[in-house]
Formats: C-alpha cells, structure tokens, sequence
C-alpha cells in the first residue's frame, strides 16, 4: 500500500459525491457549478477523503443541457477545493461516452483529466470485463492518478461472493490503489456487505471502498455493517440530495459512528453549513421541475428489478417523453426479462440505459424484441465485451443475425484514433480538451464548442493551449 493511502488508525474515510452522483442520481445530472461554487470553501474544510465531482454523466450533461464546458468546470473545482482530492468517474474503455474507444484516446483522455485537476479515478465495466478497464488503469498510473478499480456488484446466477473476491484480487494484480465495490442499485443487503467486506480484507492488502445507494432502502444498514467488517472508506451525500435513488445520509453516517472505534471525525456543524447551501438549490431543482420527487421513495421492489438510481430517473424521462408514465411499473417488470436474455449484465452505465431502453421498447411496442436498438445489437454482438452469463441465443440471432460474436478485447479491433480525431474537428477544437470532447460525443460538442467561441476571434483563439 502506498505511504499516502496508510488508512487512519480505525477511522472510517468518506467520500462525498454532492457535486457528482447525489444530483445524477435524482436530478439527471442537471446541477450547475454555479451552484456548487458557494459550498466549496466549507467542503474543502470538512476533511473527506475526496469529493467525487466529475465523470460519469457530467461531461454529457455540461454541453448538452447547461451549455458548460465541462473541462472548464474541472479546473474550476480544481481551484476552489484545493486541499481536498478530487475524484472521477471512468467506464474504463468507453471513458464517459457510450462506445469502447482507441487505446490512444484513452491514454489522451485520462492524462487531460489528471492534468486538469483529478485525483483519484475509479475505474469500472459494467460486464467486469477487465480488459476493458486494463488501459484505462495502466494510463492512471503513468499520469500519477490514484487508481481505484471498480466491481460492479449485482446478484444472479453466475454472481457469488466468490466472484467478488475473485475480481477483487486480479484488480489488485493489476497495479490498484484502492478497490471499490460499486452497488449502483442498492442489491447489496447488510449482511451480505459485511461477508463481502470481511472476505476482501482476508484477500486483498489496499483499501477498500463501498459505493451503494438507498433506492431498496438499506444504505445505511449496508454502511453500519461494512464499517463493523473493516471497510476503509464509503459514499455518502450531503442530505439535500441524499437517500432514494442517491446515497445515503453523510451527516447521519458521521453522527451514527461519532465516538465509536470507527468515528470519522468529520465535524457535523461544518456539513450542516455546507448542507444548508444545497438545501436551497435542491429546493431551485425541485421548482424547475429538475429534480423528480418519485426519485426521493424507497422502492424495495428494486432488488427484484436490479434499476440503478440514475437509470430509474432515465426510464422515468423516457416514459414522460412518450406520454407513457402509466406503463412504469410494466417497464420496471421487463427489466430483469430482459436482463436475463441478455446475459445477466450489471446494471450501470451503458448497460442499464440499454437494457433499460430495450424493455422500454418491448413494453410501449407491446411485443418483446419486435425492434432492437443499436446498442443492444452492439451488446449481443460482443461489442461491449464478454457476458457473463449464458445469453439467449434465440434473441440474439433475431438481433445480430449470423453475425460472429466477438471474443477478443473488443477495442483490439479499433485502429488509433486522435490524429483523425483531431483531423475532424480543426474547424472548433482549440486545445486537446476539445478534440477530447469532440472524440467522446461528436453528435454534441462541435455545436457547443462552435457556440462557445462565437464570440471570439478565430486567430486569436486558435492557439489557446488550456492544461
């Protein structure tokens, strides 16, 4: 273990994800750093062991919804929270689009991200496939990241605690820093986390890290339980945007083990400053009609279904953009349907959105599989990589055909792709930033990067070099 991740004495560590998952999870990522700015002299006082801030649906929403340079918002934070690390989100070789990418794009993208401001980056798969997540890490490494693979947790057939603990040391293996166990659905009940826990802490020397959420309603439990087998460092969210389909409370987590062996430390009038901040952009959130109560509920029926918190709010906005909120608990029915013909996937992103969006698909169409989109013709195709668990071939033929399915890293059969990337958008890209941008979501970041340099001269700007 590294000498700057010697775990406090019995301290249990915190990571607060106000500024990234709480507002994804319940808000669809539609929190703006305007928002977060006037918080962030508190945060950087509390003393968590980071705050997770960027990545995941952060750098979609920034440019598609509230026109923001996502970059730009990094540095900012960057700045304001100087002596807190900051903490990123990764889908491993898809980075935070929603195909697998160059290896070159990759090694470009998480050096970006580690100059412009990021500490420590958890790295996932959502089929915990980890060869797509081995070059993302060895980048993380060379860039001077700390590196925190991730296990997306789900329960099936295939998935045992043995699993688990299998992943957990080939994560090790590969260079790890911390390990996560990511439970993006709240499916790791109490009992079953302090199994998992006390098994991790037999096998593995770095740090563990637990990331649930409340949707079944037994985050804190999961927590409590975690922290009595030995985990190092937990998720919470300031309690504005906490509980439900987001994590559970840090004020509540920090209270409930204050002058215990486990006591974090953390000082509760500071959250409370700082959670009084969020208090009212949660209730501006909540007026703009951005942040959907439905998502506040406990919805135990969650550990039958296996939906994430931000999927939950996705099918929701789905639904309400068909004019069909009435079939939502039909949908939620169809999820594991088809979770199951697909191979048992985890559910997180991209997976949950596409099988999130095939049984929303089969339900409005009133007939399974009649229509298959892209993306699922792209994970039964092996696109995404290996499955890990049997698929229904009888699905898969009627979606792919006689196709061959690929077993190989799927991002073996993707040739280099910055100096195209950069080729293509000379017209709007000014920095590598841009290119990077433009890489991961070209059907959005040309408008807005054209729109965002309207204003300025072109061979004034051309040369702008941002670090």
């Amino acid at each position: 273990m590294s000498e700057n991740l010697q775990m406090p004495g019995g301290k249990l560590c915190i990571t607060d994800t106000i500024l990234r998952d709480a507002h994804q999870s319940q808000a669809a990522t539609r929190m703006r750093v305007e928002d977060m700015l006037p918080a962030c002299e508190i945060l950087d006082q509390i003393g968590y062991w980071s705050i997770e801030c960027w990545g995941g649906a952060t750098f979609d929403s920034c440019m598609r919804f509230l026109n923001e340079d996502p970059w730009e918002r990094l540095r900012t934070l960057r700045k304001a929270l100087p002596n807190t690390k900051l903490q990123m989100l990764l889908r491993g070789q898809n980075l935070l689009g929603y195909r697998h990418y160059a290896d070159d794009v990759v090694d470009a993208f998480v050096q970006k991200s580690v100059e412009n401001g990021i500490d420590v980056i958890r790295i996932f798969d959502a089929l915990n496939d980890l060869r797509n997540i081995e070059r993302a890490v060895r980048s993380a490494k060379k860039a001077g990241a700390l590196v925190e693979p991730a296990m997306s947790y789900t329960t099936s057939p295939v998935h045992n605690l043995d699993y688990f603990v299998d992943l957990a040391v080939k994560m090790q293996d590969m260079g790890a820093d911390t390990i996560c166990i990511k439970d993006m659905a709240n499916l790791l009940l109490p009992m079953d986390a302090y199994k998992l826990v006390k098994k991790l802490k037999e096998k593995v020397t770095v740090p563990i890290h637990l990331h649930t959420h409340n949707t079944t309603g037994t985050g804190d439990m999961v927590y409590l339980m975690a922290a009595q087998a030995g985990v190092d460092i937990v998720d919470c969210a300031l309690s504005p945007f906490a509980n439900g389909t987001s994590q559970p409370t840090t004020e509540s987590l920090v209270a409930t083990l204050a002058g215990t062996e486990r006591d974090t430390g953390l000082d509760q009038k500071k959250l409370a400053k700082a959670a009084a901040h969020f208090k009212t952009v949660a209730q501006k959130m909540e007026a703009e009609g951005t942040l959907n109560p439905k998502v506040l509920r406990v919805e135990p029926k969650t550990l039958m279904y296996q939906v994430p918190g931000g999927m939950l709010s996705n099918l929701l906005s789905q639904l309400k953009q068909a004019g069909r909120e009435d079939l939502f608990d039909d949908v939620l029915a169809e999820v594991p349907v088809v979770r199951k013909d697909f191979g048992y996937p985890p559910l997180v992103t991209p997976t949950s959105q596409i099988v999130g969006s095939q049984a929303v698909m089969n339900v409005i169409g009133g007939e399974r599989y009649k229509m298959f989109p892209k993306e699922s013709k792209m994970l039964l195709h092996g696109e995404y990589g290996q499955l890990p668990g049997p698929v229904n071939e009888e699905v898969r033929k009627k979606a792919i055909g006689d196709q061959e399915v690929i077993t190989c890293r799927p991002a073996d059969q993707i040739e280099p792709e910055m100096e195209r990337m950069r080729e293509e958008s000379k017209e709007y890209a000014r920095c590598e930033e841009d290119v990077l941008s433009c890489a991961l979501f070209p059907q959005v970041a040309p408008d807005f990067l054209k729109k965002r340099y309207h204003d300025l001269d072109w061979k004034d700007a051309k040369d702008v070099t941002v670090i």
